[in-house]
């Protein structure tokens, strides 16, 4: 009789197991502090929704995305993003995009978004785009990319896309969160707010000193 109190035990545990498939939904900001006291605490994973009654087109539209982005800057690249902050109607809907200008030699420098995938699409030009798988491989992934040539980065891994084309280029990347989020690896690691020790830096990155200093004085 105990044998069969456990076996049914088993049995109700796996069906319970069975249908409780959900989970927690992916995060949309860089963290999330736990607060017990409401009053000084700040909604988050996304935004507050409107009154549905009270939703019209404009909640989910957006103008401009023709007009060229301007790439007069050191790197020769503007991202022009559509997200949840320009589009409020992507609220809770898990997608964006972006229009990504390039100058001739122009760069979209390497960087990664820590919480999307990232199709791109090339409109007019050519582009050398590629990713790294993360450690310890560290694959390096490219393609030269034509007008109509689609590529795909994975979620949160570092990528990048260089005009190698003698005129401008344009590119759409569409992105599955409504806020993919965007790390630059060099603003990040060498223009932090306050900033990386040096001495991290040269033993991370196997320099001297004053190569760490130069490059932190150019972020």
């Amino acid at each position: 009789m105990k044998g069969v109190q456990i076996c049914l035990t088993i049995a109700i545990l796996a069906l319970a197991s069975s249908l409780a498939s959900a989970s927690d939904p992916g995060p949309l900001q860089d963290f999330c502090v736990a607060i017990n006291d409401t009053k000084n605490g700040v909604f988050v994973n996304g935004k507050f929704c409107k009154d549905p009654k009270l939703a019209n087109a404009n909640d989910f539209f957006f103008e401009g995305l023709n007009k060229p982005g301007n790439t007069s800057n050191s790197v020769g690249s503007k991202v022009t993003a559509v997200n949840v902050q320009q589009i409020l109607g992507l609220n809770t809907l898990g997608i964006s995009l972006a229009r990504i200008d390039f100058a001739p030699k122009g760069l979209n420098a390497p960087h990664t978004h820590p919480r999307a995938t990232e199709i791109l699409v090339v409109e007019e030009g050519t582009l050398y785009v590629g990713f790294v798988t993360s450690n310890t491989d560290n694959r390096l992934f490219t393609k030269v990319l034509n007008k109509g040539d689609v590529f795909v980065f994975p979620i949160g891994l570092i990528h990048f896309q260089l005009n190698v084309g003698d005129g401008n280029a344009v590119a759409f990347a569409f992105l599955g969160s409504q806020n993919p989020g965007v790390i630059t690896i060099a603003n990040a690691v060498f223009g932090s707010n306050p900033p990386i020790s040096p001495e991290v830096l040269t033993k991370a990155f196997q320099v001297d000193k004053n190569v760490i200093n130069y490059l932190q004085k150019q972020f």
